[in-house]
């Protein structure tokens, strides 16, 4: 990304940490942040029914965590739980849209990354939803 961008970027974000169980992000929820992972591990879930989520996939440092922010209607997709302790950068993701609307480079940097992320998520559904039918088939 370039250097501008990136100035852009580290202008309002800070750090976070969460400890090891801590919900970070929970579905349903507005989408208004975004992280990216440093240290430690992030588990995302989808759930299917109040006692049982289906853990979708694990993120890890340079992950990003959070695309809704960028898609209306702004409302989370998933679960994120921090599987052990994590250090991450925050992002207030409405202030980087209102940045992305000024700066339409910096958009559409952003709106490459995510859109990569949102294909690694659907993937990683994919192969959730399909394992128990290559488990009948076996």
């Amino acid at each position: 990304m370039a250097a501008q961008s990136l100035t852009l970027l580290a202008q309002d974000s800070m750090f976070a940490t969460f400890k090891a169980d801590e919900m970070i992000l929970s579905e349903g929820g507005i989408a208004n942040r975004f992280y990216l992972i440093l240290e430690g591990q992030v588990g995302l879930e989808s759930s299917v029914s109040i006692n049982d989520a289906v853990k979708l996939q694990t993120l890890g440092p340079g992950d990003i965590l959070g695309w809704s922010w960028l898609i209306a209607p702004f409302y989370l997709k998933f679960d994120a739980r921090a599987l052990t302790p994590v250090k991450a950068i925050f992002f207030y993701g409405t202030r980087v849209r209102a940045l992305c609307e000024e700066n339409h480079e910096l958009g559409y940097e952003l709106m490459k990354r995510v859109s990569a992320v949102v294909i690694k998520r659907m993937q990683a559904l994919r192969r959730e939803l399909s394992e128990p039918a290559r488990a009948c088939n076996r």
